[in-house]
């Protein structure tokens, strides 16, 4: 038996599959959905979530949002999804550099949280990106 995972933003569907698992951090710590699991909705926080299906594993970085599994059926409404291997490491970085920036110049408390928002994204998808690029490659047959 498997899970069918949505995962969905204001912009897009970023996943919908069947899957095996999926582990996320919530605002009590990571929690790991496997088949019949318990009826749950609660707050995610930003992070790596995982998907697992088969021997695969995907990563994918969320900066927040809601988790709801009932029957086999999660979903996750989040303010912003991407999966690792669309990340792009250099605008992340860049992204970083800006919103650094303006939090420094504190111009008004809408744009400090506008730009902490923005740091925050930018860490996020850096600390996935960095660990999907890690992630040893499998051997190819000869």
């Amino acid at each position: 038996m498997n899970l069918h995972l949505e995962i969905i933003t204001p912009e897009k569907i970023v996943y919908k599959n069947d899957v095996d698992e999926v582990v996320v951090q919530s605002e009590n710590g990571q929690i790991t959905i496997l088949p019949n699991h318990v009826g749950l909705l609660t707050k995610i926080v930003p992070g790596e979530l995982i998907v697992k299906k088969g021997g695969s594993t995907q990563l994918l970085a969320i900066t927040g949002g809601f988790l709801e599994v009932e029957k086999n059926n999660v979903s996750i409404l989040a303010d912003y999804a991407v999966r690792a291997e669309d990340i792009e490491v250099l605008k992340a970085q860049e992204a970083q550099r800006r919103a650094g920036k303006l939090m420094e110049e504190k111009r008004s408390e809408k744009d400090f949280a506008t730009a902490q928002a923005e740091m925050i994204k930018a860490i996020t998808e850096l600390k996935v990106a960095t660990k999907y690029k890690r992630k040893p490659s499998r051997p190819t047959e000869v």
